[in-house]
């Protein structure tokens, strides 16, 4: 019986091996046409830190559109946005909304006054403040990042109510800007 086992097995394996080794059945492989230039389709050109598509970004550019302006100035040790910058925050908003694509950065910043742990603080209360209100109008969560610099970063040196200002800001950033 046994013996009758391994003939049944060594006669399966020939078999098999028969049919794998068949050329005739076998199709080969494509050979391509050498001297025909193969054609490519057409790529879009992306420049480095910028979406595709980014001929709506120029807008962010362009000085006549309230899109570029990006800094929201704040009251001394205050992190609310005011009304007045109200409508920049929408039109930052708005243009989040239409560009899934792109990202934000928002930058809090503080005059010189106080400790540097307070004013990394207060200056992460300014760029989470700015993020909720784009959030709300409907920017996607994941388009904005905020992060505070605290005084690291003044806009204009100096020590007086003039200077200090200028540094208590949020600065607004879109992808390839930071």
């Amino acid at each position: 019986m046994r013996a009758l086992v391994v003939t049944l097995a060594a006669a399966a394996m020939l078999a098999a091996c028969a049919t794998s080794t068949d050329k005739s059945t076998q199709e080969g492989a494509k050979v391509e046409e050498r001297g025909k230039p193969a054609s490519k389709p057409e790529v879009a050109r992306v420049e480095a830190g910028k979406p595709a598509g980014s001929s709506t970004f120029a807008a962010l550019k362009d000085p006549n559109n309230i899109l570029s302006k990006r800094s929201i100035y704040y009251d001394y040790d205050k992190f609310d946005v005011r009304d007045d910058y109200r409508s920049l925050v929408e039109a930052h908003a708005k243009f989040l909304r239409e560009n899934p694509s792109a990202k934000m950065l928002v930058q809090g910043n503080t005059d010189e006054r106080g400790s540097r742990e307070y004013n990394v603080g207060l200056g992460q209360r300014r760029s989470d403040g700015v993020k909720r209100m784009l959030q709300l109008l409907g920017a996607r969560e994941e388009q904005i990042e905020s992060v505070s610099l605290g005084e690291e970063k003044p806009q204009t040196d100096g020590h007086n109510e003039d200077a200090w200002s200028k540094n208590r800001r949020s600065d607004m950033l879109y992808n390839g800007e930071y």
